[in-house]
């Protein structure tokens, strides 16, 4: 007896259409968006975490930033194009930093509504890649 093939080709390619959303498709727009936007956030072993934002473009309206998997989440609105905000971390996850990651949400007068999602490293460590998304 054949198997049928359809379920698992409609699965693959609804699972590829769904990471190019998800990613906001084309590298050209992520391009564009690597080079306007620059967020960094390090864990220092004096127990707090800098995070930093920086629109090169300066057309940044406000930005949201939210640190998820925290007891008590984390939120913090911004306006302007570039801020620096400490947030206290008693200690190193025991699960690693990608259990905390930083999502900034970002309302852009060029680019519209933008969200970046990075993750917590420590100071000695390299930084970890961002991921940008239009919705």
């Amino acid at each position: 007896m054949a198997k049928k093939l359809g379920p698992p080709i409609f699965l693959g390619v609804f699972t590829v259409l769904a990471i190019l959303f998800l990613t906001g498709g084309a590298s050209d727009d992520n391009d564009i968006l690597r080079q306007t936007f620059q967020v960094d956030a390090i864990y220092y072993d004096s127990g707090h975490v800098e995070i930093s934002y920086l629109d090169k473009s300066g057309q940044t309206d406000s930005v949201i930033m939210e640190i998820l998997g925290m007891d008590e989440s984390f939120q913090k609105s911004f306006s302007g194009s570039q801020f620096i905000e400490i947030v206290p971390f008693t200690n190193v996850p025991k699960y690693g930093w990608a259990i905390h990651p930083i999502v900034l949400e970002i309302d852009h007068l060029e680019f519209g509504y933008i969200q970046l999602k990075t993750e917590i490293h420590a100071l000695d460590q390299p930084i970890p890649s961002v991921i940008y998304s239009r919705p």
